[in-house]
């Protein structure tokens, strides 16, 4: 899991990493060469799971710009990497050795962690066949950023299989920092989800739009939804509970749509249950939207039918809210005519009568 800095954060799709460009002239493919060394610092952190969190930072050639990323590993990814054992602090040299190249690192180290520098080494053979499979050519950060997460040429050749040919090198990155694997779109295409972008896919690991998620929805009656759909479900809550209970309520089949607007207002089945104790039962998702967004809460619903208004509909309920017709200006607008209507209260509301 990558963690960046607040400077470092970007939209969806978008690496860890910063990355900062140093315009030069564009290179024919002829010319292409591999790209130089990166050096920087680097923060590492052993956690109590076994695993640890690596933090590496760069300023750029000129001190304007930098980028920084954290990301999380076993002591098994690196070479030469112990764990010391106690809080004395050992010098150390250990590598991340990656099919882009190999990261070497220098430094101290403790039982806690340490810190030091590190050095990057790109590794020509690799960005070669880049090139002859028809990739653009990297720049420094990009390919440090391809040897970190590891897109590796293995990798590039299995999404090639499955119709993902030149992918750009950040969206690579991106896939492999949020876990859009070869495995990953196999198993949503067995789903119907074939050929997704890669905003899509990496949108659908981040939120947690799992096949196993996509299943369980399948099973409550929502099939071959739209990717789009799934990422918006899983941001505003809709799980397959949550539809159970609202079809439970009488609230029948709810399009996409429907369900994320009643989450988004907070349209509960709760809400719709107690409306229904009320004498509300036969509501629309479009009425119950509308309430929640117009403050129509069932206190209201319930002082209104002590003062005698039992049949008010869903429609007559908003327009009260919205013109600020409350309980106290209906009970002394009652005072004076004990006969007086919604649509009569709604009407002296706007004018300012009473």
């Amino acid at each position: 899991m990558t963690r960046s800095t607040p400077s470092a954060r970007s939209g969806l799709g978008i690496a860890a990493l910063v990355l900062f460009a140093w315009a030069s002239p564009p290179l024919a493919r002829a010319e292409q060469k591999a790209p130089g060394p990166t050096t920087g610092r680097w923060l590492l952190d052993f956690e109590h799971d076994g695993s640890l969190q690596l933090t590496l930072k760069r300023s750029s050639d000129s001190g304007r710009g930098s980028w920084s990323s954290s990301d999380d590993f076993r002591v098994g990814d690196f070479q030469g990497l112990q764990r010391p054992a106690s809080s004395a602090e050992v010098s150390v040299h250990f590598q991340l050795a990656r099919d882009a190249g190999t990261v070497a690192f220098d430094g101290q180290l403790n039982d806690g962690g340490g810190s030091g520098r590190f050095r990057f080494e790109p590794n020509p053979e690799y960005f070669a066949a880049l090139a002859r499979m028809g990739y653009a050519q990297p720049d420094a950060n990009e390919a440090f950023a391809l040897a970190i997460h590891d897109v590796s040429r293995p990798l590039l050749k299995e999404l090639e299989t499955l119709g993902y040919n030149h992918v750009a090198l950040d969206d690579l990155v991106s896939m492999r920092i949020h876990g859009a694997s070869p495995q990953f779109i196999r198993d949503l295409k067995t789903l119907g989800y074939d050929h997704l972008s890669v905003d899509d896919l990496v949108s659908m690991r981040i939120h947690g739009a799992s096949p196993a998620y996509i299943r369980e929805m399948k099973a409550v009656g929502y099939d071959h939804l739209a990717a789009e759909d799934l990422v918006a479900f899983r941001i505003h809550g809709v799980t397959p509970e949550f539809v159970k209970e609202m079809k439970v309520l009488g609230e029948g089949h709810l399009d996409a749509d429907e369900l994320v607007s009643l989450r988004i207002h907070g349209a509960t089945p709760e809400f719709v249950r107690e409306m229904g104790s009320l004498g509300y039962r036969q509501l629309t998702a479009d009425d119950v939207v509308s309430m929640r967004i117009h403050g129509v809460t069932t206190d209201f619903v319930r002082d209104l039918q002590a003062l005698g208004y039992k049949d008010v509909s869903p429609d007559d309920l908003v327009s009260m809210r919205i013109h600020g017709v409350s309980i106290d200006y209906a009970k002394r607008a009652k005072s004076r005519d004990k006969d007086v209507t919604v649509d009569e209260l709604v009407e002296m509301k706007i004018h300012g009568r009473g």
